[in-house]
């Protein structure tokens, strides 16, 4: 196995836990909030999905899917097209709606763009500089891996949720 493959194997979990989360629930259902300051499912979802679609854009040189194929007018949202949810406050999280076939086909469409991107890396591209904002600067790997982890935290959160739902 080398990077690109495991780095795609670990998408795919990442996929796999979307898709658990969000089975099954209805739009009413995905923007549930267990307390007036908590993240919906909807919310969470869209979240991961647009940071991933953000930061795959950025190191592949690429428009993002949000818009260059039309998801920020089908999802209808209040905020400006650059948002990914950083900096959300609770109505900003109470305003994301949307029903699971929305949700799952943005996040389908930009995890096969993920996917595309990672199978076509070499073990030597994970070491080029993606953000020198940061000491030390950010490393390809290193976004990426990041990408992962904080898309498996919100997946695990929607997971949470989409549990406490179902024992009502």
């Amino acid at each position: 196995m080398n990077s690109a493959d495991l780095l795609a194997d670990a998408f795919e979990r990442v996929r796999e836990e979307v898709r658990t989360a969000v089975d099954g629930l209805s739009e009413g259902e995905l923007a549930v909030r267990l307390d007036g300051g908590a993240n919906s499912i909807a919310w969470l979802v869209w979240h991961l999905t647009r940071v991933q679609d953000d930061h795959i854009a950025d190191a592949a040189g690429t428009e993002q899917l949000w818009t260059s194929e039309g998801w920020a007018e089908r999802f209808g949202l209040p905020f400006p097209p650059e948002a990914t949810g950083y900096g959300h406050r609770s109505k900003d999280v109470a305003a994301v709606r949307a029903d699971a076939e929305l949700l799952t086909g943005y996040y389908d469409a930009v995890h096969e763009n993920t996917l595309a991107f990672v199978r076509g890396l070499r073990d030597s591209d994970l070491d080029r500089i993606v953000d020198e904002r940061w000491t030390p600067a950010v490393t390809l790997g290193v976004r990426l891996v990041s990408v992962v982890s904080d898309d498996l935290q919100h997946a695990g959160q929607a997971a949470f949720i989409h549990g406490a739902i179902r024992r009502r």
